[in-house]
């Protein structure tokens, strides 16, 4: 057996290199990395051992601060990790986890969520989606869930939060769980919490909840029949303001609602010159003929549709279909019914041209 070393030895000890005292203790002697004291070095404890055909070491802490007789006391405790079948290493990690999530346990749900977003921002290019997912937290979880503890969040507090919505609102009570249970989620793997997650849905929430398929049933907006749209053109056309004009903007060139009210000169003129585009394709003469509609009835502005002030939206075209006799017909979704009207009848060409036309 060597012979262990003493107080008077590591005290005094220069030479780098670990120098074992038996019982998986290891003396480290390092060369210390301060400027100016290049014989200075530095010592610190060690536990070698070795578990499943694989060595590993374990710091004890730094020399003086933990003597050579609390070393030895440490290097016991580790031993008997090891004959109750604990990884020492393993173990210091998991304390150290738990002692970070201790001290961090004042984080709140709104705080996770708050962090959960900014994790995921990056990579959700919509802004809009970003905002949704901050608003839907704050407003629906928030009041309920997001002052408490984030450990301290459970299948109660969640159904809190859902359950009002869920035969009233399914959609977005369907969204605010998959949201809630994410956030979860991260606090769990970020070592805030544990446990299962009481905002899944498999197998948990569903036995508490009905479907959502069985309670909110999707209503589609009603959409023009595309065999109508010719007798529907003829009667907007014979409308002579602004809106009807971008409403008929709107059929010729299936675009985007968004997409007509800042529409600008400049944008008409290219298409008009290109001729691979959707004006292009749709019949560059109407659209010219729109045109000169648009200058006799709004100028020649900057922007097309600049004379309505920004107040062409969906609310607009909505107001224009009812006056015209065209209950509830509305331009943006008018654009998927004619597609799937059109592809139903005319065949698998026509649904193709179209699809690829509205495509963004």
């Amino acid at each position: 057996m060597a012979e262990r070393i003493t107080a008077v030895f590591v005290r005094h000890v220069k030479r780098v290199g670990k120098y074992v005292d038996g019982g998986n203790l290891y003396l480290q002697v390092r060369r210390s990395t301060r400027k100016f004291a290049s014989d200075a070095v530095t010592k610190s404890w060690l536990f070698r051992y070795s578990r499943f055909g694989k060595d590993s070491w374990l710091g004890l802490g730094p020399y003086p601060d933990v003597s050579l007789a609390e070393a030895r006391h440490l290097a016991s405790a580790e031993r008997k990790k090891l004959r109750q079948g604990i990884d020492p290493l393993r173990d210091k990690r998991e304390r150290q986890s738990a002692a970070r999530a201790a001290h961090e346990g004042s984080l709140t749900f709104a705080d996770c969520a708050g962090r959960y977003v900014d994790a995921q921002a990056p990579g959700w290019s919509n802004t809009k989606h970003i905002e949704q997912w901050r608003t839907t937290l704050e407003k629906l979880a928030g009041p309920i869930i997001g002052h408490l503890p984030v450990d301290q969040i459970d299948t109660a507090l969640v159904m809190r939060c859902v359950e009002p919505l869920w035969t009233t609102r399914t959609e977005t009570a369907s969204r605010l769980r998959g949201r809630i249970e994410a956030v979860l989620d991260w606090a769990t793997v970020r070592g805030y919490r544990k446990g299962d997650n009481p905002a899944r849905w498999r197998g948990h929430l569903d036995k508490l909840l009905p479907r959502p398929s069985q309670v909110g049933r999707v209503r589609h907006h009603p959409a023009l029949a595309y065999t109508d749209i010719g007798a529907f053109m003829q009667q907007l056309r014979r409308d002579s303001g602004v809106a009807s004009r971008a409403l008929e903007f709107t059929i010729l060139t299936a675009a985007r609602t968004n997409e007509i009210i800042r529409a600008e000169w400049s944008e008409f003129d290219e298409l008009r010159r290109g001729r691979d585009d959707r004006v292009s394709r749709l019949g560059v003469d109407e659209v010219v003929e729109l045109r000169l509609a648009l200058v006799v009835v709004a100028g020649d502005t900057h922007d097309i549709f600049a004379v309505l002030c920004g107040e062409i939206r969906i609310g607009v075209h909505q107001c224009l279909t009812h006056a015209l006799g065209v209950v509830d017909v509305l331009a943006e979704h008018n654009r998927l019914g004619v597609a799937v009207g059109g592809s139903e009848e005319l065949g698998y060409f026509f649904g193709h041209a179209f699809g690829a036309l509205i495509e963004h």
